[in-house]
């Protein structure tokens, strides 16, 4: 792919010549009507302070249209006019009387004051220009932002639309939360480590010399982050209010990211239940089958006794299958906002001596009990503060010394 140079052309040189010229039209102008001004005044037999009245004009106009150096210019030529054509002697210069440095100083004072105003009132037209430059740029950022749903990439799309948006040379954003820096455009040397220095002193700051804003993000009063904005002059209530957008939308990607953890825990947990609960009931069948066998073998007869113990031992095992296959069915009822656990008085001594009787002999006796002589009730589901202490003895005995 080749490369395209910009070469000057005539174009740029008429351009430069074009906006000279408009920018010398009001003192030419001027000229003009003093020279019409000078000849119409004389053919009709003005006086000096007529004619001094109509110069004035011409003066004010140039100084508000064009500045003070130009109305110096027609000043000048004002008051060789008023020298030459209606003071006497009449068609001769003598610019050493005082009356000439009177009117050339009176004209050179309006001429001072109005440019000073008409500077004023550009000065004034140009920041309300800004102003609404900037108000219209924050709307499209704070509506484009509203469209963002990237969590995961908003820091590069937030950089990018800023940059586009307020046609900068180069943005830099800081994210505390994530300790992540985005870049967009052509930063200032720098700009990283300042963006950063920023946060953490909590200050806004602007460097004229690289015009570059450095502003901290922040949420009420908490810093989040931080923001360098290169190439700009916009005004300090402008960055500020653009920094807190910034700041809203981070915040605003966080919680996004925050919910959707949360819903995907969530989904998780309830195919968790929804597998043990499936699975809990396709246990069941074949241990009813199991125990309904076992049952009857005893009733075929013709068993011996150590036959009768495994048949014996098999139906024990078969039945405590079929209480841990019931505990997963009730399982998923726990998280339901309809259970109610029914809490009635217990005494806890009297479950635990019961929990205890169903632990073997020889695991039995590693267990000691302690009862106060006046024990208080306490209020709990019986099912399932039994459940939960069977729990307990079952992993002493198998992760405790």
């Amino acid at each position: 792919m080749g490369s395209t140079i910009a070469v000057p052309t005539a174009a740029h040189g008429t351009d430069r010549w074009e906006r000279k010229i408009t920018a010398a039209m009001p003192c030419v102008l001027s000229v003009l009507a003093v020279f019409a001004c000078t000849w119409i005044a004389f053919r009709l037999g003005l006086s000096l302070g007529s004619t001094g009245f109509l110069y004035l004009i011409f003066v004010v106009l140039t100084a508000f249209y064009g500045g003070f150096w130009q109305a110096t210019l027609v000043s000048m030529i004002a008051v060789a006019g008023l020298d030459y054509f209606f003071d006497d002697p009449v068609f001769s210069f003598s610019v050493g009387k005082l009356s000439d440095w009177v009117e050339l100083g009176a004209f050179e004072f309006t001429a001072l004051v109005i440019s000073e105003l008409s500077n004023r009132v550009q000065l004034r037209a140009s920041e309300a220009i800004a102003e609404r430059r900037d108000t219209d740029r924050l709307y499209r950022t704070a509506r484009r932002l509203l469209l963002l749903e990237s969590p995961s990439d908003l820091g590069n799309l937030v950089s990018l639309l800023v940059r586009e948006t307020f046609e900068l040379r180069g943005v830099v954003l800081f994210d505390s939360l994530s300790t992540r820096v985005y870049e967009s455009g052509k930063a200032v040397r720098g700009a990283v480590d300042r963006v950063r220095d920023a946060f953490f002193g909590d200050v806004d700051t602007f460097d004229s010399g690289e015009q570059t804003w450095f502003c901290v993000l922040r949420v009420g009063k908490q810093p989040v982050g931080a923001l360098a904005l290169c190439g700009t002059d916009m005004r300090a209530l402008a960055a500020t209010a653009l920094a807190s957008l910034v700041a809203i939308a981070l915040e605003r990607a966080h919680t996004l990211e925050k919910h959707y953890h949360a819903e995907a825990a969530r989904q998780a947990e309830q195919l968790r239940t929804a597998v043990l609960d499936s699975l809990a009931h396709q246990f069941k069948t074949p241990l009813t089958v199991i125990r309904t066998a076992s049952s009857g073998l005893p009733a075929v007869g013709g068993l011996s006794e150590a036959q009768m113990e495994l048949v014996s031992l098999i139906d024990q095992e078969a039945q405590k299958l079929n209480e841990l296959a019931s505990r997963l069915v009730s399982a998923p009822q726990l998280d339901s906002p309809e259970f109610e656990g029914e809490p009635e008085p217990l005494i806890l001594s009297r479950l635990m001596k019961a929990v205890l009787q169903e632990v073997a002999p020889p695991d039995r006796d590693r267990f000691r009990m302690e009862v106060p002589a006046q024990e208080p009730p306490i209020f709990a589901n019986h099912e399932l503060i039994v459940t939960a202490l069977a729990q307990l003895l079952d992993n002493a005995l198998k992760y405790s010394t």
